[in-house]
């Protein structure tokens, strides 16, 4: 069943019921829509849209702030067999450009946020026919419709447009930190096992409640979501990130499952360590599941997590954009023991490790991953060298380096071109991330290598302290060395660990910022 259909039978089992909640924690505002209202909004986008000429194959340009009309104007895109472009909030606006242009969109949805940077570019879009606008009407530039008028007499009925399970369905670009973002093809299959992935290792049923706090544009917040999605759950959708909103939100909204990244889980934590936040102040009885994906977890931020809040689950997640986002690799609610492994192979997917020839290595040595299943992408979109050197005999090769253990778990040791090769030897940034985690006085950790005339690379460290603790560069060394020599920093410096909407360190910045480079110097 496509999803489309999903949310239609949604819509007809559950109709009244609350299926999105959108929630500012800055302001405290709150709308929600029923499934009901759900489905037809996405009805009433698809129709508008096909009013304006859209059909099977074109691409719709989706750039909009995590709001409640996000998943309705989703939904609608691909009701009309169009494919889905959920562009990355970041992306500036030569980045749009590039993006709209790779992909020959004839529309956009964009929102307030966008407003200057679509300005900058709207002359040379030349390929776009109609710009909607999201926003408040005095914002609207005058080459826009809104989007209340562009839905305001459409349709509620499901267009007539059949859409199939190997339908192209939407284009995901990647973020673009190592260059020009990539467009990634996903299908209608794709999408559709997703939800059933999701369901299957969360066992969300239709009493739960999923907080999403990461961007929608991003596959991973989405593709969680779709979890309580397939059976008619609720989820609700939360504007800001500061530990308070979000315990805020699961008690006020009674959420049952909220998906974090590292540095909001460790705010939490440490809002909870400072007394700012006093646990009594909330009903969170029925939170049973926090799960962590996107990038490594250190172990000590979930012991510490689980120390505060016993009794719920947890759980990781593993994927990229190119596997349909999370779950080709996941832990299990019930390995705690190997908290720090991503896990096993997801459900109906295989993985392998795997060296520059694609061959298996020794179990428990390391290699790249290799993953196969369901959710591999169909493409890299215009891209035939990428898809290549990505996609063999079905097999993902994904970029990070791993190894399988003693019991087949899988841990994952770093991006293959972030380790840093000093007098010969590989060091992996994973590792000593984790290991600066644990210690109580650090907030936020990150690792890169630097040159160095004599050892080619040199390890750098940039810590972020906890607020209101103070480190100095004796502490930390002295702390080093229970590290292997070779694998201390050899410089460090404290500063902020800047991080991408979905949690992941922004490597190339720290290299340019402290090593003086560009990317470049790692490709």
């Amino acid at each position: 069943m496509i999803i489309g259909e999903i949310l239609a039978r949604n819509g007809r089992m559950y109709g009244n019921e609350t299926a999105l909640v959108e929630r500012d924690g800055a302001t405290g505002k709150r709308r929600e829509i029923t499934w009901k209202q759900f489905d037809e909004i996405a009805n009433k986008v698809a129709n508008a849209l096909i009013a304006k000429g859209v059909g099977k194959g074109d691409k719709v340009v989706h750039l909009m702030m995590n709001c409640l009309e996000w998943l309705p104007a989703y939904f609608g895109i691909l009701r009309t067999g169009a494919w889905a472009v959920p562009l990355n909030f970041r992306f500036t606006a030569e980045d749009i450009r590039y993006c709209v242009e790779i992909a020959e969109a004839r529309t956009i949805l964009f929102g307030e946020d966008f407003i200057e940077r679509v300005d900058a570019i709207q002359p040379d879009l030349r390929g776009l026919k109609d710009f909607v606008f999201l926003g408040p009407t005095n914002m609207m530039p005058k080459y826009a419709e809104h989007f209340d008028v562009f839905i305001r007499e459409a349709s509620t009925a499901p267009p007539d447009v059949s859409v199939g399970l190997l339908d192209d369905a939407a284009l995901y670009f990647t973020s673009g930190t190592t260059g020009r973002p990539k467009p990634i093809l996903l299908t209608q299959r794709n999408l559709e096992f997703s939800c059933v992935l999701e369901n299957r290792h969360h066992n969300q049923t239709h009493k739960d409640n999923f907080l999403c706090i990461p961007p929608l544009y991003h596959t991973g917040a989405k593709m969680h979501w779709f979890g309580n999605f397939i059976v008619g759950a609720r989820a609700v959708i939360l504007k800001g990130i500061k530990p308070q909103w979000i315990l805020e939100a699961v008690s006020e909204e009674q959420c049952t499952i909220v998906w974090l990244l590292v540095p909001w889980a460790q705010d939490i934590l440490v809002a909870i360590e400072r007394g700012e936040i006093a646990l009594k102040d909330y009903r969170l009885d029925q939170w049973r599941l926090m799960h962590i994906g996107a990038q490594p977890v250190p172990a000590s931020l979930i012991n510490n997590w689980k120390r505060v809040f016993p009794r719920h689950d947890y759980d990781t997640t593993y994927g990229l954009s190119e596997s349909t986002g999370p779950g080709c690799v996941h832990l299990g609610m019930e390995n705690l023991h190997k908290v720090g492994a991503i896990g096993l192979p997801g459900f109906d997917w295989e993985c392998r490790i795997v060296d520059d020839q694609v061959k298996d290595v020794p179990r428990g040595s390391s290699g790249e991953l290799a993953i196969k299943g369901p959710g591999v992408m169909k493409e890299y979109y215009k891209n035939p060298e990428a898809t290549r050197n990505t996609l063999k005999d079905g097999w993902l090769l994904t970029g990070d380096m791993a190894r399988f253990d003693e019991d087949g778990f899988i841990w994952i040791v770093d991006r293959k071109k972030d380790i840093i090769i000093t007098g010969g030897e590989n060091i992996f940034p994973v590792e000593i991330e984790s290991f600066l985690m644990a210690n109580a006085k650090i907030q936020d950790a990150a690792v890169i290598g630097i040159p160095d005339e004599r050892l080619g690379e040199i390890v750098a460290a940039i810590i972020k302290p906890k607020p209101g603790k103070e480190m100095t560069e004796a502490e930390v060394n002295k702390y080093c060395e229970a590290l292997p020599r070779y694998k201390r920093p050899r410089k460090l410096f404290f500063d902020d660990v800047p991080r991408n909407p979905t949690g992941k360190i922004e490597k190339p910045k720290l290299r340019k910022k402290y090593a003086g480079f560009s990317e470049s110097f790692k490709l």
